[in-house]
């Protein structure tokens, strides 16, 4: 375990979502979708990230994203970048994150972490400072 680990809690309001085909040649569509998040909790700020989504003919889904962070977190502030997975199955999106490393700016220098989230849990995040 890394030492001084921490874990931050919360929850996403999506503020505004963006979508357009990617690629629909054959089998399942890949969106392109663009969004920007409110977070609120430990992790406290505004996110914009962008997803690939692998939508199914169930209505189901999987995507990938990359998600630039700005706001506060354990009374500092700065901005860091997240990657995330996850799924989309019978309404509810859940996945997993990290802090892509070397990415915090300002007070984040030498934050890392990895975490997840679930639409009607929230979020956590288990991040250190390196």
């Amino acid at each position: 375990m890394v030492p001084d680990t921490k874990r931050a809690t919360g929850r996403i309001n999506i503020t505004k979502i963006e979508q357009s085909p990617y690629d629909e040649a054959g089998g399942p569509k890949i969106l392109e979708i663009q969004a920007t998040e409110e977070f609120i909790g430990d992790l406290a700020g505004v996110g914009t990230v962008r997803f690939l989504f692998v939508s199914r003919a169930d209505g189901s889904a999987s995507f990938v994203g990359v998600e630039r962070f700005v706001g506060e977190l354990d009374g500092r502030a700065g901005t860091l970048i997240l990657q995330n997975s996850g799924t989309l199955e019978n309404g509810e999106v859940s996945g997993s994150w990290f802090v892509v490393p070397g990415s915090g700016t300002e007070e984040f220098v030498g934050l890392r972490g990895e975490g997840g989230f679930r639409t009607e849990i929230g979020f956590f995040l288990d991040y250190w400072f390196e």
